[in-house]
């Protein structure tokens, strides 16, 4: 049996009364796709801060690619090999789109550019900053600020972000937020292509998405998973259907 990429064991995580997280384990396999489904409010953003190291669990473990990284702040984890897109676009929009691709690039190489030297100056990082628009459809983008990219541009801004740190593990989350319907079929086609070649982690209101790319899919429910399968045991479970498909509808959450 092939040894999860990232492996979550009874992650707690409580604001006053509120449980955000309560008592989540979860295990996400190699080069899959693993989608968090919930309300507003169940937890997920939580949860991926927790992953990230952007917020310390108040118990529970961590593991990635084996090692416990619970205690690591989010550069280590970085340069371990996990990036993050957010639910918010989180750009520098009056840097160039290759720009905004480049500076990302540093976080995981731990500023190899010179501080006085402009990274677009250094001919193999443009080159592979080049090589992740090109797989998001942005390469014909370079030149224009990040700011005057449409939405959905931007979106795939991110991915292309997330990309450039040569990640082990992308923590997406709502990558679909906001985007109209033909935008958001071109994300989940993006998200497929990625598929096989880097294991993603999903955080996902967008029902039609989740259920066209998962390979397994957990239900968040007040902070706590009730239901965790392929993407027909989530269709077929009572509790999920009760709890949010039934309340919110297969297509939205």
């Amino acid at each position: 049996m092939v040894d999860p990429i990232l492996s979550v064991e009874g992650l707690n995580k409580r604001f006053g009364g509120l449980a955000a997280t309560d008592n989540v384990s979860l295990s996400v396999p190699p080069g899959t796709l693993h989608a968090i489904i919930g309300p507003n409010g169940a937890g997920k953003t939580t949860l991926i801060a927790q992953l990230m190291g952007a917020l310390r669990p108040d118990s529970g473990r961590i593991v990635f690619q084996g090692e416990d990284v619970t205690a690591l702040a989010t550069p280590a984890r970085v340069r371990l090999g996990m990036a993050r897109s957010y639910q918010v676009t989180s750009l520098c929009p009056d840097f160039s789109v290759l720009e905004n691709v480049l500076l990302a690039s540093q976080l995981r190489d731990g500023g190899w550019l010179s501080f006085w030297r402009p990274a677009i100056a250094y001919p193999r990082a443009r080159s592979r900053a080049m090589e992740e628009l090109s797989k998001v459809g942005l390469a014909d983008r370079s030149d224009r600020l990040a700011g005057e990219l449409s939405h959905g541009e931007q979106r795939q801004l991110e991915v292309a972000m997330a990309l450039a740190s040569d990640p082990v593990l992308m923590l997406l989350d709502e990558p679909l937020a906001g985007l109209g319907r033909d935008e958001a079929d071109g994300m989940v086609s993006l998200l497929h292509s990625l598929k096989g070649h880097v294991t993603m982690l999903l955080i996902e209101h967008d029902m039609e998405a989740v259920f066209a790319l998962a390979d397994c899919v957990s239900v968040l429910s007040f902070g706590r998973i009730i239901a965790s399968g392929t993407v027909n045991d989530i269709r077929k479970d009572p509790n999920v259907r009760d709890a949010y498909l039934g309340t919110e509808g297969d297509a939205h959450a």
